[in-house]
């Protein structure tokens, strides 16, 4: 269940992240209205906070697994929201991002070295 937890968090940190900076880039960028920003700001917010619901307490180790994840959902996004089409290069990162941010987050935990 711990798998499946950390999936659906990274998923809507995900959407929240990739969704307020889009709101923030159609309110600067398209000129569609400063409140698309002050939702983007919302949903940034949010996204922080979803973020800190991960079981891993390490922060650092958080954020950069989701690093992989927001390189793939970015990608997704743009193709689904905005009409992107990536190349062949977009999906090889994506899956690169995607099997580093799994090795960080799946792998077994490792017992420092003695001191």
């Amino acid at each position: 269940m711990t798998t499946v937890r950390i999936v659906v968090l990274f998923a809507l940190a995900a959407v929240a992240e990739i969704g307020g900076a889009w709101l923030i880039w159609q309110a600067v960028r398209e000129n569609r209205g400063w409140w698309l920003a002050l939702l983007g700001i919302v949903a940034l917010g949010a996204y922080g906070f979803v973020a800190a619901l991960q079981p891993d307490a390490h922060f650092g180790r958080v954020l950069a697994a989701y690093g992989g994840v927001f390189v793939a959902g970015s990608l997704a996004w743009g193709i689904v929201v905005d009409g992107f089409r990536p190349t062949v290069w977009d999906y090889v990162g994506s899956a690169v991002a995607l099997v580093g941010a799994g090795i960080i987050v799946l792998a077994p935990v490792v017992a420092p070295a003695p001191e």
